[in-house]
């Protein structure tokens, strides 16, 4: 098998950690010894050992003189566990193929350094599009500070979120609700407006075997939604994020069953929404997960803040005056839309999932501020 062969199982590995790592990257490594694969490891959990120091346990002494596959660049510094390059070199491990570089500037090369001057081979950039694409949102708080944003929309084919009464259940099958919840597994946040919790009382959690439900944040400039929605049930966490001012008669009652609230300055048309996106950053909430509703997505969208766009479109067709998933978006001209590219495209039981990408990524705009 060829490189990019074990760096395809390596990658498999990290994928069993997705969305339970954070604020780590996830990360999956096998050790390869004779074409053979002797040793298999992934992160588990933030604090739990490395998936380089996994993958070596598991192939013991058949390590020595073998290769080390990692989907992300050891590291060599001290944090809640030792450095992966010591374990790598004590293992004798004679060549290391990485798919992804380190944006920590704590590693940042210096694992890969250390090895190369210790006599290890060292390859990088196997498969390094889908190493990268496995840790977006590590990858964009380590650049910039914020967290990865997903906006998701479940639309009909001719663009409506729901009928012109608000009728929105179910626009899309079973099979595509239950890829919600489990991406819902997989994300720290899930936002939606006061508007989608009025509209559809929704619960906002992950509703599969085993799964992790996100931190909901509710946006509610003015606290104006009452505390016995499903979205505050003591269920999962929640937080409301809002412009107006501390200890109201509304936030003690949100307090008093269990929400929090966080008093944030006010943007265009509500909450600030760069000051609402660091706060989750700075709470070790990297991916956040928008579920609505248009002008909340409008928001998200004429800021500039979104990183990845999930349309689970229906084959049906409501017509006007349905309700349309976007808002006024200020452009005027063809040549000024808003411009993305396709990065997927799957089908869903009876529904469509298309994954859009901006064609110039968020994180590359400009370095953290």
């Amino acid at each position: 098998m060829s490189d990019a062969g074990f760096m395809a199982l390596a990658l498999e590995q990290a994928r069993k950690g997705e969305g339970r790592t954070h604020p780590n990257p996830a990360v999956g490594a096998v050790v390869v010894k004779g074409g053979r694969v002797v040793g298999r490891g992934f992160h588990e959990k933030a604090g739990a050992p490395h998936a380089e120091v996994m993958a070596l346990r598991e192939a013991g002494r058949r390590a020595r003189g073998a290769t080390l596959y990692s989907s992300l660049e050891p590291c060599n510094h001290h944090g809640r566990t030792p450095p992966c390059v010591d374990a790598v070199l004590s293992a004798g491990i004679r060549r290391v193929v990485v798919g992804s570089f380190d944006p920590n500037p704590l590693v940042s090369g210096r694992g890969l350094r250390r090895l190369r001057r210790a006599g290890v081979e060292v390859v990088t950039r196997v498969l390094q599009e889908e190493a990268d694409g496995l840790n977006g949102p590590f990858f964009k708080f380590m650049r910039t500070g914020l967290p990865w944003v997903t906006l998701k929309a479940a639309i009909t084919a001719d663009g409506k979120l729901a009928t012109a009464n608000g009728d929105s259940k179910w626009i899309t099958g079973a099979p595509a609700r239950l890829q919600v919840h489990q991406l819902r597994d997989r994300v720290d946040a899930v936002l939606v407006g006061a508007g989608t919790v009025d509209a559809d009382d929704p619960q906002l959690t992950a509703r599969i075997p085993g799964g992790r439900n996100p931190l909901r944040v509710v946006l509610d400039s003015s606290l104006r939604l009452p505390p016995a929605r499903r979205v505050f049930a003591p269920d999962a966490l929640t937080v409301v994020a809002t412009a107006a001012k501390e200890g109201t008669a509304r936030a003690k009652r949100l307090h008093a069953v269990g929400v929090d609230t966080w008093h944030l300055p006010e943007g265009e048309g509500g909450v600030a929404l760069e000051p609402l996106l660091r706060k989750l950053a700075a709470a070790g909430q990297l991916h956040l997960l928008v579920e609505g509703g248009a002008e909340v997505y409008t928001s998200f969208l004429r800021a500039g803040l979104v990183d990845e766009v999930q349309l689970y479109v229906a084959p049906r067709l409501l017509g006007t005056p349905g309700m349309g998933w976007v808002g006024e978006l200020g452009v005027g001209r063809m040549a000024d839309a808003l411009q993305f590219r396709m990065a997927a495209l799957e089908r869903v039981g009876e529904d469509a999932r298309v994954t859009l990408r901006p064609a110039v990524p968020f994180a590359a705009r400009g370095e953290r501020r």
